[in-house]
């Protein structure tokens, strides 16, 4: 039976200042609980399943509990048969790929599982984040990640100063660039992607090397701008051509 304080120090996860205070973060459901374990990128701290998921691992920190005791500690609306808790420290070093995608302050988690997910699809092992980007151990940015977050380095960092000193070309999205489809991409770049309502810091634009932008086809000047998180599946897809 779970006590107060366990299911007290579970519902804390979902603020980031305790995930930081305990090292630890939670994924929810059975495909992405499975392929953690599978995976083995983060070390398992505690799993709490009801009678419904199976697993082979057998040990003491897999713990059966009840369908009432798993709504307690879920953070979705409902609960997918178990919470595991993982330790945030990754067991091993993932390899860089050619292509990075770097993220400037994007605040929607969805927005930033999804990225994960698609840097994952792409073959895009390394995502370096500015500080003010959403963490993503967010219990949120876990779940729509489906497991890739085993698969994706990601680093946060003062975004401006990697810019500073990298020697990759830099490609920044934004409205008035050159159209992505006449110009041909360098595979061994980054990618930089704005905040979801102020786009990209006037301080990184400084930096880019190369603007470019996926140019509207419809003729409703109603439709502003496309999902960040869209744009950037769209833009890995040039990357990857040919």
């Amino acid at each position: 039976m779970l006590s107060k304080n366990k299911i007290k120090q579970i519902q804390q996860l979902k603020q980031k200042k305790y995930r930081n205070k305990y090292g630890l973060f939670v994924v929810e459901g059975k495909k992405s609980v499975t392929e953690f374990l599978e995976n083995k990128m983060f070390e398992l701290d505690v799993l709490y399943h009801t009678k419904e998921f199976k697993t082979n691992i057998k040990n003491n920190r897999i713990i059966e509990i009840s369908e009432k005791e798993l709504s307690k500690i879920s953070f979705l609306k409902t609960p997918q048969q178990v919470v595991a808790i993982f330790k945030k420290t990754p067991n091993k070093k993932i390899q860089e790929s050619n292509l990075i995608i770097a993220l400037d302050a994007i605040q929607d988690p969805g927005n930033l599982g999804t990225i994960i997910r698609l840097a994952d699809w792409f073959g895009i092992t390394k995502i370096v984040c500015s500080l003010d980007t959403v963490d993503c151990f967010n219990p949120k940015v876990v779940q729509a990640t489906m497991g890739s977050l085993n698969r994706v380095e990601l680093v946060y960092t003062n975004l401006n100063e990697y810019l500073k000193n990298t020697k990759k070309p830099v490609y920044a999205a934004i409205m008035d660039g050159d159209n992505v489809y006449q110009i041909e991409l360098k595979k061994n770049a980054i990618l930089l992607m704005g905040n979801e309502a102020n786009g990209i810091s006037q301080e990184n634009l400084s930096l880019v090397t190369d603007k470019i932008a996926i140019p509207r086809f419809g003729e409703n000047s109603k439709t502003e701008s496309l999902n960040v998180a869209t744009a950037t599946a769209i833009l890995l897809s040039e990357f990857r051509r040919g």
